[in-house]
C-alpha cells in the first residue's frame, strides 16, 4: 500500500485526464482511481481528483492547490506503457509541443487561464503514459493496465521528492 506523509500545510493536486470511453485515453482516471484505492492518506492536504473530459472547469481546483501533477495518456513516441514525468517548464514545453488529445480544451489552454490569473503551482508536473489505442473501448489495453501502478509509484516519488525539498 502505497503511503503519502505530505507534512507541509500544502495541497498537493493529483488530477487524472481522459475519457475513460476511449480505450487508453482514460488512463489518467484510471491512475487516480488506482491511487485512491491503494493509498493510505492520512493527510487532508492530498487531493486527488478524476478530472475526466472536464476542461476548464477544473481551473478552480487547480489554482486552490500549491502543487499539481497530473496524470494523462500522451503522445511520446515510446512503446505503449511507457511512463514519462514531465516537471515545470519541461512540463509547459511538452504541452506546448504536443498534438491534441480527444479532451480538447487542452491542458496547455487550462494552464494558461491559471497563467491569467497568476495561480501556477511552481511544483507541478505531468506524468504522461503512453497509449496503445485511442479508440472506443471500455477497458485499457493490456500495456496501458500494466503501467498504471508504475505511474502511480512515479506520482509517490515525485511527492516525496517535493515534500524534502520544501
Amino acid at each position: 500500500m502505497l503511503l503519502f506523509m505530505v507534512t507541509s500545510e500544502e495541497t498537493i493536486l493529483i488530477l487524472g485526464l481522459g475519457n475513460i470511453l476511449l480505450t487508453d485515453e482514460g488512463v489518467g482516471v484510471h491512475v487516480v482511481e488506482h491511487l485512491r484505492q491503494n493509498t493510505q492518506n492520512d493527510h487532508a492536504n492530498l487531493k486527488l481528483l478524476d478530472g475526466g473530459t472536464m476542461g476548464l472547469t477544473l481551473l478552480v481546483d487547480m489554482e486552490d492547490a500549491d502543487a499539481m501533477i497530473v496524470v494523462d495518456a500522451a503522445l511520446l513516441d515510446q512503446e505503449p506503457g511507457a511512463v514519462q514525468v514531465f516537471e515545470g517548464a519541461n512540463m509547459d514545453h511538452f504541452l506546448r509541443h504536443r498534438g491534441r488529445s480527444p479532451h480538447d480544451i487542452g491542458l496547455d489552454d487550462i494552464l494558461d487561464g491559471l497563467r491569467l490569473r497568476e495561480a501556477v503551482p511552481e511544483r507541478r508536473a505531468l506524468v504522461g503514459i503512453q497509449p496503445a489505442v485511442l479508440t472506443v473501448g471500455e477497458h485499457l489495453t493490456p500495456d496501458v493496465q500494466a503501467a498504471v501502478p508504475k505511474a502511480a509509484e512515479i506520482i509517490r516519488a515525485l511527492v516525496e521528492s517535493w515534500k524534502t525539498a520544501s
